[in-house]
């Protein structure tokens, strides 16, 4: 008697792994550069549905039937910006599910553990499966490098300072000892503290505006009765005190 044997599925999970086994970051500055970037750029593009933006990501451009080991090929950009691709969370990017759109611009941070082996071998990777723009920031030196895909080729840019990157209308400056990075109206993009501290701030000064606002006109309201009283009509009081007629008339 024959046994038929039956297919087994492999598991996606062994195929795709979620982690890289490596941590988000090394240091707190790696880690709020990475934070402020990712979190500026999604925020900048929050009203388009199509832009996707992710942190420490695994990107896997093929599938893992086409990779010789048998488990696809992968890296985790810090950050990387997909146009044309819907917003929502994902486990992995993966490439071949996402109309083979492949992230058009890539951050690294460097840390003291990254090598140079490592670095290049990353390289290569967004150059082989088509990034247009590659951002390479070392904290230490404050060393800001970029490269523009031509050819199927990252090509190196001249000079950095002040460069604005053609798919994010971003301007990157490094001038003040670190990397700060510029929205298209000119906005610095801070961290989520500064953000934080930022919008108490407007939210104190609106508070404050509202109840000067509010004693001023409770001002008005209260000089009707005087203003009466000097024989001015109503209209006339209306006109003086910029206030409607029946707005005098509640108070009469």
């Amino acid at each position: 008697m024959v046994q038929q044997l039956q297919p087994t599925a492999v598991d996606s999970d062994w195929l795709y792994p979620e982690s890289d086994g490596k941590p988000l970051s090394d240091n707190t500055v790696q880690f709020r550069l990475i934070t402020t970037i990712q979190g500026g750029i999604d925020a900048l593009f929050a009203d388009d549905p199509n832009i996707f933006v992710a942190g420490d990501l695994l990107w896997y451009p093929v599938e893992a039937v086409e990779s010789v080991e048998g488990v696809a090929k992968s890296q985790a950009p810090d950050v990387m910006v997909v146009f044309g691709r819907p917003k929502g969370d994902r486990r992995s990017y993966k490439q071949f599910q996402e109309d083979g759109i492949a992230p058009q611009v890539v951050f690294e941070i460097l840390s003291k553990s990254n090598t140079e082996a490592e670095m290049l071998s990353k390289f290569k990777f967004y150059e082989r499966y088509g990034v247009e723009e590659y951002y390479l920031y070392d904290p230490a030196l404050n060393l800001l490098k970029g490269w523009l895909q031509q050819n199927q080729q990252l090509i190196a840019i001249d000079n950095m300072e002040g460069w604005i990157s053609p798919r994010l209308g971003c301007r990157f400056e490094t001038a003040r000892g670190a990397l700060e990075v510029y929205r298209p109206d000119g906005q610095r993009m801070t961290t989520y503290v500064e953000t934080s501290k930022r919008a108490e701030q407007e939210s104190q000064r609106a508070e404050q505006e509202a109840q000067r606002a509010q004693q001023e006109y409770q001002a008005r309201r209260d000089a009707i009765p005087r203003l009466l009283a000097l024989g001015l009509s109503v209209e006339q009081v209306a006109a003086a005190l910029n206030l409607s007629i029946e707005e005098i008339n509640q108070d009469l």
